[in-house]
């Protein structure tokens, strides 16, 4: 099966597709009610997108995080955050927390993780980070499964619109 053949999941399931964006946009609610500001909910979707190469949500929450007010040396510095001294302890925290949900299936979230985020983020942030990666995670393996293109950048503006009612990609 070639990538122009592939099952587009969120046209072809179009009440699961909006289900998801609902539960997405329940999720940022959730975000923003407990101190996880764009800034930060930016930086861990594009982690969680690089890190499962997704580059259609990398580039569609790229260009949500300028907006939210990360500057591109920022940006450029979360594939290799540890190794950088751009980034607040608050963010370290949650790009860890990003990884271990990435790769979750290795073994869950590691105590050690969990212990040292928990440190830094208070329980309602920590829980609700959990949720941006839970739904990024999936919105990501929607894409990558579909092989989905990574849009014109100029076409980003009609894709939010679409992601809002649905019907992105």
């Amino acid at each position: 099966m070639t990538a122009e053949h592939r099952v587009h999941l969120s046209r072809a399931a179009r009440p699961a597709y909006q289900a998801l964006s609902a539960f997405s946009k329940t999720v940022g609610d959730i975000a923003a009610e407990n101190g996880i500001d764009d800034r930060l909910k930016e930086m861990v979707q594009i982690h969680a997108s690089q890190l499962n190469g997704c580059a259609y949500c990398v580039r569609v929450h790229v260009e949500r995080a300028v907006a939210a007010g990360i500057t591109a040396d920022e940006i450029a510095q979360l594939a290799v955050w540890r190794e950088s001294g751009v980034f607040t302890e608050r963010e370290r925290a949650a790009l860890e927390l990003a990884e271990a949900y990435v790769f979750i299936h290795e073994e869950g979230v590691p105590d050690d993780v969990y212990d040292r985020v928990g440190s830094v983020l208070s329980e309602k942030e920590y829980v609700a980070l959990s949720w941006i990666l839970v739904s990024i995670n999936a919105f990501n393996r929607i894409a990558i499964a579909g092989r989905y293109g990574v849009p014109p950048r100029d076409d980003l503006a009609g894709e939010d619109k679409d992601a809002a009612r649905g019907k992105a990609w």
